[in-house]
């Protein structure tokens, strides 16, 4: 790895630590957002179990309501069956007579009629008139089901208008009479007004729209509110509401309405022992109307709380990864050449002793190259200043494209002079990277008109320490200056490659160009 490449990636560690911050915040951001998710929608499940206990209780209500008064309207029907077939009080003044079957229950508040019908159906008594009007319900739905069915009981029958009074409508409420051998002797009716549901339903707060209903068991709609004329007597028996009305004794769902397809969460009763349901159901957009006032507000201030924060985390990130990166600048400029971008003397020595270090130890061949550059001084004084800085910083850029192995190292040693570390390269491998360099700066064609060959070129003095002989890195730099030195006073644009044996030498400084490198054994 060379210094560039180091340089890239302490920059980007200290470039991607902080944006870590960052990340961390979103995350932050992220769970905060996830508790209060999960708040509103414990929030939400809340709110339904309120909605549904709210209904059943305006279901209980109602029931109670209604059960009480129809049980104290069948007690009625019923007194009137025991009293028709009473033989002695039928025989009576019909004052008296009246006054002993009806008891006064005539006058109860929303009661329509209180009559005794005969066997055609015809209207024999009525509590209100000592002589009642004509009318005949023999065609009725209750009428039918007593005349053909002894064990009707309390029958409710379909919702009708009432010509008797003032077209209102009514519930039927009747009870079969019989003779004493068990065979039809007429029915005793109550009309039960609407009027009594729609006040009873009405003060049930039950929201924008809400809807409560009793309904018979058989599907037919007895009475709803909000009211509508149309919708009583009306079967829903094959709406899926209804369908789940009939599942049990009592339970709540959501569902869509049969009539007007609004979306509701329904809580019914369905008592065994009485004739209808009670359905209270309250539209969903009423029940949650508040909880979304809520959400949007808790998210509208959860948004603005996230996005603030992650601003000023995203500042702070950016502040300190500006910080960071001009500290980790001055950190590599105080170890860096400004000029060529190679390590600095000091940086250098200082790595120098560590693979030192580790060579000794290893018992590594550790080789050193001294490289400086040809007539520099007459190339400045020629060129300028300016140009000699550029020729120096692509000298440098020579060197460190030649060096490829992570623990080489390259340096501007002073002035002109650079000097290379090659960790484990013998003496071989050393000046052939040497030969590298002295080649690819001669490949620049940079004129120098005081060099030797005419162009801007480098003396490359390479030496090699043997962990069997040497013990001192200093020797092994004192060394490669010798063979620079050499390679200086013997022609330039060469290489010299330096050992302690003196007495045997190989140099071809004649031959310089063709053939640069000379060893010096």
């Amino acid at each position: 790895m060379n210094l560039k490449q180091r340089f890239e990636f302490i920059r980007s560690s200290f470039h991607n630590a902080p944006y870590s911050m960052l990340w961390a915040a979103g995350a932050l951001v992220i769970s905060m957002a996830a508790i209060c998710a999960a708040t509103l929608y414990q929030s939400r499940l809340d709110t339904t179990t309120h909605a549904i206990e709210t209904s059943r209780n305006m279901a209980l209500f109602a029931e109670n309501d209604v059960a009480r008064n129809i049980e104290l309207y069948d007690l009625s029907l019923q007194a009137v069956v025991d009293g028709m077939n009473d033989p002695e009080l039928m025989r009576a003044p019909p004052r008296l007579r009246a006054i002993a079957l009806f008891d006064r229950a005539a006058s109860a508040t929303h009661l329509g009629s209180f009559v005794v019908l005969d066997t055609q159906g015809n209207v024999a008594l009525d509590a209100r008139e000592e002589f009642p009007k004509s009318a005949n319900f023999s065609s009725r739905d209750f009428f039918i089901a007593h005349k053909t069915n002894p064990a009707a009981g309390l029958y409710i029958g379909d919702p009708y208008v009432s010509k008797r009074h003032g077209d209102a409508m009514s519930i039927p409420l009747s009870r079969r009479i019989s003779h004493a051998d068990g065979t039809f002797a007429g029915v005793v009716l109550i009309d039960l007004q609407l009027e009594y549901f729609k006040q009873l339903f009405s003060g049930l707060s039950l929201g924008k729209k809400g809807s409560v209903a009793l309904i018979r068991k058989d599907g037919v709609m007895m009475m709803r509110q909000p009211f509508n004329a149309k919708v009583i007597g009306r079967s829903i028996r094959d709406a899926s509401t209804f369908k789940r009305f009939m599942s049990g004794p009592e339970g709540s769902f959501s569902d869509k309405s049969f009539l007007d397809g609004t979306e509701r969460l329904y809580y019914f009763r369905n008592p065994p022992e009485l004739p209808f349901i009670i359905m209270v159901a309250r539209a969903q957009s009423d029940i949650y109307e508040s909880w979304w006032e809520r959400a949007l507000i808790i998210a509208s201030l959860m948004a603005v709380l996230s996005a603030s924060f992650i601003g000023l985390a995203r500042a702070f990130v950016l502040q300190l990864n500006q910080r960071i990166r001009a500290e980790s600048e001055l950190a590599l400029l105080a170890r860096t050449d400004g000029l060529t971008g190679l390590n600095n003397r000091r940086r250098f020595d200082e790595m120098l002793d560590q693979e030192w270090i580790r060579a000794r130890r290893n018992t590594l061949i550790f080789s050193v190259l001294f490289v400086d550059i040809d007539r520099f001084k007459i190339y400045n004084d020629t060129y300028g200043h300016q140009a000699g800085d550029d020729v120096i910083a692509k000298v440098a850029k020579c060197i460190s494209d030649s060096i490829h192995r992570p623990g080489d190292i390259a340096a501007r040693y002073g002035g002109e002079e650079f000097i290379v570390a090659l960790p484990n390269t013998d003496i071989e491998g050393a000046s052939n990277i040497a030969e590298t360099i002295r080649a690819a700066v001669l490949q620049l064609e940079i004129e120098n008109v005081g060099s030797e060959v005419g162009n801007v070129s480098v003396s490359i003095g390479c030496a090699t320490w043997d962990p069997r002989h040497d013990t001192d890195v200093a020797s092994v730099i004192h060394s490669a200056d010798e063979a620079l030195y050499k390679a200086k006073t013997t022609g330039r644009n060469k290489v010299v490659v330096f050992s302690k044996s003196s007495t045997q030498r190989i140099e071809n400084s004649l031959k310089a160009i063709e053939n640069p490198v000379s060893f010096e054994v």
